[in-house]
């Protein structure tokens, strides 16, 4: 099994079209013999923990209402041509995602992490809900099969805060500086929401690499 380390922040867009055209290639390769794991990186990490207003929050970034609505349409564009799902409208605010990454550890240790991660992803692109509260967080883990109420109590506490913060510390000590950021057998990094046929290439290569 080849490594597959994953640094993402549910709400980049880039990591949401990123992660269906990497799921899109591995559909194609069922015996892919990668082992996936996602790992905490946000986007900034300055937000409060009760967020932003999200236009406020997008025109102080990009410097205006129209070069928000130009950064909306290429996400609608790549979101279409990735066959993924999005509602920008729907999408009222700009939440902190520290506590989403605490619950995509968790998930790790449930087996549970993809569908964590495409549960945040499909509650806050598509369906314009806040991954800032714990109460979203909670329908996301128990979609995915995990306990409902052992997520509230976890939440609630100050459990693997620290843990979480060292993982994330750790990545920029690694000399991640963007997400997605996907690193291949601990070797060789990709930054970007590359496209399926670029996955195929990697997957039939480390595929002819393994069986040499």
């Amino acid at each position: 099994m080849t490594t597959f380390d994953i640094f993402a922040d549910p709400v980049c867009p880039w990591c949401l079209i990123g992660r269906a055209h990497l799921t899109a290639a591995l559909a194609q390769r069922p015996g892919h013999g990668l082992t996936i794991a996602w790992h905490p990186y946000q986007l900034d990490p300055t937000m409060p923990p009760a967020g932003q207003d999200r236009q406020t929050y997008m025109e102080a970034k990009f410097g205006g209402t129209e070069a928000v609505a130009r950064a909306n349409a290429q996400v609608e564009q790549a979101a279409k041509v990735a066959g993924v799902a999005v509602d920008i409208a729907a999408i009222t605010r700009r939440p902190s995602t520290f506590d989403a990454h605490r619950l995509i550890y968790w998930a790790g240790l449930e087996d549970a992490q993809d569908r964590v991660v495409a549960g945040l992803m499909q509650v806050y692109w598509a369906e314009g809900r806040d991954i800032g509260d714990p109460e979203v967080l909670a329908d996301v883990a128990a979609a995915a099969g995990m306990q409902r109420d052992v997520v509230t109590r976890l939440l609630a506490s100050d459990a693997d805060i620290d843990e979480t913060r060292a993982r994330e510390e750790h990545a920029r000590a690694r000399g991640v500086r963007a997400v997605p950021t996907f690193v291949i057998a601990n070797t060789h990094a990709v930054e970007g929401a590359q496209g399926a046929d670029f996955w195929l290439q990697v997957i039939d290569e480390l595929s002819t690499k393994t069986q040499g």
